[in-house]
Order: C-alpha cells, then structure tokens, then sequence
C-alpha cells in the first residue's frame, strides 16, 4: 500500500506541473510582429478610418496614386503587408540532388548565395558507411542561364572546414552567413564553432566552446565579432572573437535537473501524444507552436523575412516530410509544403523573394515559389520521390 500510495502521489504531482495548454502569445510580442507586418495608419486611413476588412493590393495602390496617403510612399509595414500574401508554396522545383542526405542550407544576407551542406556516403572494397562531411557547398543563385547539378564546379564552391585536421567523422549540423557575406560560421560534432574565411579560403577561428555537439550557431551584429551558439550540453553560449565563451543565462534554472515528464529520446523515439498539448512547468516561451514533428534529427525553425513579410511567420521542417509555415500571431497553420521522401531537416526563405528552399535526407534541395504553373514540366515530379538514400541502403538500425 505504501508503495501505492507514492505512486498515486507522483502521478498527482506530474498532473499538477503539467498545465494543459491553449494557444497564447505575449501581447508585446503580438503588437510589434502586428505593428511589423500590417499597413501603418496613414495608410489605413487614407483607405478607409475604421475598417476592419483587409485591404487589398489595389487598394493600397489606389490610395497612393490618388494622393489620399499625403503623397508618401508605402512604409516598411505596407510592403510586408503586401509582401506576406505572397506564400512561396507553389513547387518545388530542383535545385540540387546527391545520393547522400541534405543536412543545412542557408541563403546569404543578400539572397545572392545559397549554401548547403550533405552527408557523405563512403565505399571501400567490403561496405558501404555513411559520415557527415566537412564539405559546405556554396550555390550562386543568381547565375543566369545555368542549372544547379551536383558536381558542377563553376556553379558549386566545395569548402572544406577539415582540411587542416580531417578527421572522418566531422559533421557540420549547422550553418550562417556573416552579415556581410564574408564568413560563414559552423557549429559541428566537435563541440566547436569554426569560422570560415571566404576570401582567404580557410577557417580563420576555431573556438572549443560546449561539451557536446553544436546544433545551431549565428553571427549576433554586422560586427561578426560575436557568435550565439546552442548545444546538446544544453547551454546557449556566447562567444567573442577568439575567447573562450562566457555562460549567459537565457532563463531561470538553467543549471537545475531538468524535470522529466516523460521518458522521450527525439533520436529513435516519436513525442508522446499525450504530452503535445502540456506546458513544462519550466517553460518561459513567449508562444507554442503545434504541427510539426521532430523524429531522429533535430529540425530547424525561422522567422520569415523582416524586408518581404515582417516576420509575420515561422516556418520549420519536420519529420513527416513537410514544411510548416505558421501565422506567428494566431499559431495557425496557414501553409504546409509537401513532395519530399523523408525529413525535411532545414529550409530557408530567401530575404526579398517569396523563395523557399529546402534541404531534406532525401537528398533534395528543392525550391519553392508563391506563383508557378501546376503543369510546368520542369517541376519535381511525383516519380522522382525517394526516401533517404542512408535508410534505403542501412535501415532504421544505423540511425545515429
């Protein structure tokens, strides 16, 4: 009985820090993405004082070619405003394709420059086995009159984060443009952030910064002096320059036993249904959002671009072989882009067009647009789906 009795005691405590939780958001948060990404009240009152209805494109159009916006032209608002209709849905069509699983792609600050980076599958005269690489690939988006394939050297820039101590197993699981275009920095399984040179073609700053594998890392200012990371270890860290990082505390606790409310491994385990709608005693998030899933990989998550959407949205991957774009403001699920055979780790939203690509263990990076025809021969077509080219060739067995 005694021993019943705890247990009934720590399910009552469980059900006690397990808050069933709708949909909410910071209202600070709710005013400025709304203050971002909505006509500014010039313009809605040059339109119409009061009205609730959306206005249209031609609308907005109308009222500044009539004067009634006081001759001013449309502010950063109206342009998101206008920018954010406009869903890079439409698609996908190929961008690249190897026989090896997409892990990161990443356009420059510009959008001139993609840059993406794949596993590597190696052969020797037994077996086959697969590695991450050291290789990032740098794609010009721009370049007239070419297509992206695999191998082609004028199109694609292979840089190599280990050639000064290649070791077979470094894997890059994340990757950032510097503001400026001329850095990219990496967080790999080395528990290192590595910054690369472009223009000197070598890796200018190797910084030992966790104790575990660094999943996400970006540059902080146009200074490219400080870096943010993020790590398995489970600390958000802050670098600068060449110093040792230095611990800031992104939250209360983040040094106590985190508390288990279930038993949950991402690497080989699906969440628990019954916990997708409960809130962490622990968590101080300003919102939750609700679709995607997270299935032997960590998957990426954005704001959609200031310039063309006001950060009206967040957009993921997820392991069911979509991308989700949510309203930031409702949590609503307002896109949900799907071709790809397998996880679609990260994607990326080009910062002036209504660009998408994305990168998934099919080994596709695919692009999508807010307007295409459904007939266009050139689009992926439904034959040309594959699973991950590692799962075909190992099975769930050899996940990581």
């Amino acid at each position: 009985m005694r021993g019943v009795r705890r247990s009934a005691r720590r399910e009552s405590s469980r059900k006690e820090v397990c808050e069933f939780e709708q949909f909410t958001i910071s209202g600070e948060v709710s005013h400025l993405t709304r203050a971002r990404s909505q006509p500014c009240h010039r313009t809605r009152g040059a339109v119409h004082i009061g009205r609730r209805k959306p206005l249209s494109t031609f609308e907005l159009l109308s009222a500044r070619e009539s004067g009634r916006t006081g001759g001013a032209g449309f502010s950063l608002a109206d342009r998101a405003y206008v920018g954010r209709k406009h869903i890079p849905a439409k698609g996908p069509w190929g961008v690249d394709d190897m026989d090896s699983e997409a892990y990161v792609s990443q356009f420059s600050v510009d959008g001139s420059l993609l840059v993406a980076g794949f596993r590597v599958v190696c052969w020797t005269n037994f077996q086959a086995y697969s590695t991450l690489s050291p290789i990032v690939h740098i794609v010009n988006v721009q370049s007239a009159g070419k297509e992206s394939h695999a191998n082609i050297t004028e199109i694609h820039e292979g840089l190599d984060l280990a050639a000064d101590n290649y070791e077979i197993d470094f894997g890059i699981f994340s990757v950032k443009f510097s503001k400026d275009g001329r850095e990219i920095v990496v967080g790999n399984n080395e528990r290192s952030i590595y910054v690369y040179d472009l223009r000197e073609n070598k890796v200018s700053v190797r910084i030992k910064a966790h104790k575990a594998d660094v999943n996400a890392v970006t540059f902080a200012d146009e200074s490219g002096n400080i870096l943010y990371s993020g790590s398995d270890d489970s600390f958000c860290k802050v670098s600068v320059g060449q110093a040792l990082p230095f611990r800031r505390k992104a939250s209360r606790g983040i040094d106590s036993r985190p508390l288990r409310i279930v038993d949950w491994d991402y690497r080989w385990m699906s969440f628990p249904s019954e916990a997708h709608h409960f809130r962490h005693p622990d968590d101080q998030s300003l919102a939750t959002y609700r679709g995607h899933s997270v299935l032997r990989t960590l998957i990426r998550c954005y704001f959609s671009p200031a310039h063309s959407t006001g950060q009206r949205y967040i957009y993921t991957g997820s392991s069911d072989k979509s991308v989700y774009i949510y309203d930031a403001i409702t949590g609503e699920t307002v896109e949900k882009l799907s071709w790809h055979g397998s996880i679609i780790r990260d994607c990326t939203w080009h910062p002036y067009y209504p660009t998408l690509v994305t990168s998934s263990w099919d080994g596709y990076l695919a692009r999508w647009e807010a307007s295409g025809d459904d007939d266009d021969p050139s689009m992926l077509a439904a034959e040309e789906q594959r699973p991950s080219p590692y799962l075909t060739a190992y099975g769930d067995s050899f996940l990581l």
